[in-house]
């Protein structure tokens, strides 16, 4: 999964950012409204997190920003502010979801689980496919029964491959979910390498990752 978090106080940040990358997600940070737009300008996210103060504006104007657009990422705001006015304002200007500040790092998720599950049952739901049960909640994989150790980035990974099960996933798009502008040393060679690693780890399993040159990835089942 592919986050955009647009956040100014730098503790918070390194908190989201960091619970977020430890299940392997990609996740770009940015601390302005200029700079929100112009990741919006270049990148297709999953999901938004916008602070209302910014040191340029308010996080309203990446919201409406990225609604007039036609985006429909699930879009979550963050703020210290509790005024009703502020939360129905950022809901009516097409915000998903609401969160103010302080919050616990857990309730974020949820949330963000939530917002997935509202605009696509298998986004952030237990997902079953052949022997795979897969839990983006607990963060676990088992095969057969049996729990499979992944790292994090062999998670996202796999999260990517089941959601689009069955379909043929384009190389560059999985790369754009499991890197964030920061990875600016790592190429699309690095998608091969984490393929390579997870079908060593399934490999006890009925599912099976196809590479189709020139297209990308699919994964498929032998049920």
């Amino acid at each position: 999964m592919r986050l955009l978090l647009v956040e100014d106080t730098e503790d918070v940040a390194d908190a989201i950012v960091a619970s977020f990358e430890r299940r392997g997600d990609a996740i770009d940070l940015v601390t302005s409204v200029d700079e929100a737009k112009s990741a919006i300008a270049v990148q297709d996210y999953d999901v938004m997190l916008l602070d209302i103060g910014l040191p340029d504006g308010l996080g309203t104007e990446v919201l409406r920003s990225a609604r007039d657009r036609g985006s429909r990422t699930p879009i979550l705001m963050l703020t210290a502010r509790s005024d009703i006015e502020d939360r129905v304002a950022a809901l009516d200007r097409g915000a998903d979801d609401y969160l103010v500040k302080p919050f616990d790092l857990r309730e974020l998720h949820a949330r963000v689980r939530a917002m997935l599950r509202r605009q696509d049952a298998d986004r952030s739901g237990i997902i079953e496919f052949g022997d795979i049960r897969f839990d983006p909640a607990g963060l676990t994989v088992e095969v057969s029964g049996h729990p499979v150790s992944l790292a994090r980035r062999e998670f996202n990974l796999l999260e990517i491959l089941l959601i689009n099960r069955e379909r043929v996933v384009p190389k560059d798009r999985i790369f754009e979910c499991m890197f964030s502008f920061k990875d600016e040393d790592v190429n699309l060679n690095a998608v091969e390498l984490y393929v390579g690693r997870l079908r060593k780890k399934l490999c006890a399993s009925r599912v099976a990752i196809k590479t189709l040159r020139g297209f990308g990835y699919q994964l498929v089942s032998d049920d």
